[in-house]
């Protein structure tokens, strides 16, 4: 860490140690994570969700916690690679997204709300975005296209994308409890429906699953530990780029102690992650929490408040494009090909298709970059992924709601 707990920590007026402005001695700060050169070698490190999962560490409420996080691929990085990866072709799917944590919050029951506040992100040295096969419009730009950033308190630059500086903008992917065991069945169950019907789901799977006792292939719950590369009920894979230094998330508890775990830092996003990355990083993250008596029941997701100033474009101009729920008759967009439906082929004009008019959206900001910054299609999307904004213009001029690609143009020398 370099420096970050002089902001919460001041000499006492006895001189008998260092106390922190929330009433904790730094020696009673938390530092949680990163032991060993992968999640398995890591007591505090996991990559699966089950109420089973033993807990690491306890805090009490107030107390400053330092989650150590590893990067979403639990890869090495280094200045000579933008990806490496001993295990195969990366990302490795089955080691996605390591967590560090979870850690016991004392007083903390089922039925209770956690309050989560981030004090500080510190980055690590280097980060990595990469086209993959679950991008936003992965049919039209494939291939295995990475960027490896290097990466400090200010910016992101790339050799591999040269002429582009993206501002620091770090937010946990995954701020997350542990599920209850109802919670758990429930949604083991939903996303095995979905999948039996043709629906895009990551079923359990053992394969580089952690911990290996009760998630690995001789676990006791090999099947049934969910992946966590969906958000659900609990928070998890949220990929909300406004979850930055300053703001409070509120999660549900579902069990004693609630289980608190955080990952896949984000150097930089923009909304949607559209590439299927972020500037993926490791980085030290400070947090404090709150438990909640009689709190919000959170029954559809959590909720976060912080400041206005996370909402803002890091740019004094912008360049943005719209989409629209519109196709080429016979032509069916992935999202919906899993329903079969005869009718959708047929179409020009899709209903109140939001994810359509995002694509569409998107995809013209892509061809802009090509055409006016003599970018390839996929350093485009790289681009795209994590400095362009995906918005809702509108929801209700039917058929044709409407999306807007906000590119910040202060990111270009």
């Amino acid at each position: 860490m370099k420096g970050i707990l002089t902001n919460l920590c001041f000499a006492s007026a006895l001189g008998a140690s260092l106390m922190c402005d929330n009433g904790f001695a730094q020696d009673d700060v938390l530092v949680v994570g990163r032991e060993g050169n992968r999640c398995a070698e890591d007591m505090a490190c996991f990559n699966r969700l089950h109420p089973d999962i033993p807990m690491v560490a306890q805090a009490e409420p107030g107390q400053v916690i330092i989650f150590r996080t590893r990067n979403a691929g639990d890869s090495h990085l280094d200045p000579n690679s933008a990806y490496q990866d001993d295990r195969g072709e990366p990302p490795y799917v089955g080691a996605v997204h390591p967590l560090t944590g979870p850690i016991y919050i004392n007083g903390a029951k089922s039925g209770d709300v956690l309050g989560v506040t981030i004090l500080d992100i510190d980055p690590g040295e280097f980060g990595f975005t990469r086209v993959t096969g679950n991008g936003f419009v992965s049919d039209q730009i494939q291939g295995s296209t990475g960027a490896l950033w290097h990466l400090n308190r200010l910016e992101a630059t790339s050799a591999d994308i040269p002429g582009i500086r993206i501002p620091n903008a770090s937010f946990p992917g995954i701020v997350t409890v542990l599920p209850g065991p109802d919670q758990h069945s429930v949604m083991l169950a939903r996303e095995a429906a979905l999948a039996a019907q043709g629906g895009d789901v990551n079923l359990p799977s053992v394969t580089h699953a952690v911990p290996r006792k009760i998630c690995g292939p001789e676990g006791t719950k090999a099947k049934e530990c969910l992946r966590t590369g969906p958000p659900r009920e609990h928070g998890g894979n949220m990929d909300i780029r406004y979850l930055g230094v300053g703001v409070t998330v509120y999660l549900p508890c579902y069990i004693e102690g609630c289980g608190l775990a955080l990952g896949d830092l984000h150097f930089a996003q923009g909304d949607g992650e559209v590439s299927g990355t972020a500037i993926e990083m490791d980085a030290d993250v400070m947090v404090t929490t709150r438990v909640i008596k009689d709190g919000p029941e959170l029954t559809r997701g959590p909720h976060y408040e912080g400041p206005a100033s996370l909402l803002d474009i890091p740019s004094r101009r912008f360049y943005a494009t719209t989409g629209f729920p519109l196709k080429d008759r016979g032509e069916v967009p992935p999202d919906l090909d899993y329903l079969g439906s005869s009718k959708v082929a047929e179409l020009e004009n899709l209903s109140k298709d939001i994810s359509l008019a995002a694509r569409n959206a998107l995809l013209e900001m892509i061809d802009y970059l090509v055409e006016t910054r003599g970018l390839t299609p996929e350093q485009a999307y790289i681009v795209t992924s994590v400095a362009v904004d995906l918005r809702i213009g509108q929801l209700v001029d039917v058929p044709n709601v409407g999306v807007t690609a906000i590119l910040p143009l202060d990111i270009f020398d």
